[in-house]
C-alpha cells in the first residue's frame, strides 16, 4: 500500500519539499473547526451522486475536472485526500483517489489513518480556511477505463470469469436497507445478480492508532474467499462509490490487476426498473 498511501509524518515532509495539495473531504464545519494546515475543502467529493449514462458520466467529469483545477491541481503537483479516519467517512477520501486517478491525475495519495493520524503524530492544525491559487486540470481520458457504467455491469452479470463484488454493509447486502442513509432511501433493496460480498471493512484492521488497511497478503487472502485472484477481473459497487474506492485502493495496492468500479453502484441500480435485482438469502459465496 505503500504507493499511494501516505504517513502523517511523510505528509508533514513533503509538504516543506515539492509541489502538494492536501484536501479535506469532510463536512464545511468538520473543517472549519481545524484542519491540516493549507489543505482545500472539497466535500462534494464524498456527496456527489452520479448516473453512468453519457451526460451523467460527462458530468462526472466536468464537476470534479473544475473542483480539482479550483483546488490548485495542475499536473505538477501530488495531490493527498484525507478523511477523518479510514472508517468514519464511508471511505471518502478513497473516493478522492478514485475520482483523481478516474481523471487520469497520476500524483494521487490518500493519508493513511486520516486527520486522526495526522493530530495522533503531534502535527498541528488550523481553522484558516485555504486560498488556493487555480490552476487548469489536464485530465486523460484513459483513466475513465476503471469506470464501469450501468449496462456494462449488467453484461457481467452474464460474463463468466468476471467477479462482481458488493462491498456494502451486512444490512444493504441481504436486502434489508437500500442505502446508509436509510432502509427506503431508494425504491429497491437486494443485490446486483450474481454478486459475491467482502464487506468493505475487511480491508481494514484495528490498531493502537485507529484503523489502518490490511497488508497485501492478508488481503488477497480475503480476495479468495470470495474466488478473487490477482488475474480475476473484478467489478466493485456500493451504495455511490466511496466504500467500493476503499476496496478498490486495497485491490490494487494487493497486486489485483484488473479493478473497476460500477461508481452509479446501487444509487442508480435500484432506480432503474429495468436492471435485474436479487432478493431473498444470500447466495453461497463461490472461493
Amino acid at each position: 500500500m505503500s504507493e499511494v498511501l501516505i504517513s502523517a509524518k511523510e505528509l508533514e515532509a513533503m509538504m516543506t519539499s515539492e509541489p502538494v495539495v492536501v484536501i479535506d473531504t469532510r463536512n464545511p464545519d468538520a473543517y472549519a473547526a481545524g484542519h491540516i494546515p493549507g489543505a482545500v475543502n472539497l466535500h462534494e467529493i464524498f456527496t456527489f451522486l452520479s448516473t453512468s449514462t453519457p451526460e451523467g458520466l460527462a458530468e462526472l467529469k466536468a464537476v470534479f475536472a473544475a473542483a480539482f483545477g479550483k483546488a490548485g491541481l495542475s499536473g505538477k503537483e501530488t495531490a493527498v485526500v484525507y478523511e477523518q479516519s479510514m472508517n468514519s467517512g464511508f471511505g471518502q477520501s478513497c473516493r478522492g483517489y478514485y475520482l483523481l486517478s478516474m481523471l487520469g491525475y497520476a500524483k494521487a495519495k490518500v493519508l493513511h489513518g486520516g486527520l486522526d493520524a495526522w493530530t495522533s503524530a503531534g502535527l498541528a492544525t488550523t481553522s484558516e480556511p485555504a486560498t488556493p491559487t487555480p490552476a487548469a486540470f489536464p485530465v486523460d481520458p484513459a483513466g475513465a477505463a476503471i469506470l464501469v457504467d450501468a449496462q456494462q455491469m449488467l453484461a457481467a452479470t452474464r460474463t463468466p470469469g468476471v467477479v462482481i463484488v458488493d462491498v456494502r454493509d451486512v444490512d444493504e447486502w441481504i436486502g434489508d436497507s437500500s442505502s446508509p442513509y436509510g432502509k427506503d432511501f431508494c425504491p429497491r433493496k437486494g443485490r446486483i445478480p450474481g454478486a459475491r460480498w467482502l464487506e468493505w471493512y475487511r480491508m481494514m484492521k484495528p490498531t493502537a492508532e485507529g484503523p489502518r488497511f490490511k497488508g497485501k497478503e492478508e488481503i488477497l487472502a480475503e480476495c479468495a474467499t470470495v474466488g478473487v485472484t490477482p488475474d480475476t477481473p473484478v467489478y466493485l459497487y456500493c451504495f455511490k462509490g466511496a466504500r467500493a474506492s476503499n476496496t478498490f485502493m486495497a485491490l490494487k495496492n494487493a497486486g489485483v490487476k484488473d479493478v473497476r468500479m460500477y461508481f452509479g453502484s446501487w444509487n442508480e441500480w435500484s432506480r432503474d426498473p429495468s436492471l435485474p435485482v436479487e432478493c431473498g438469502p444470500a447466495v453461497a459465496q463461490a472461493a
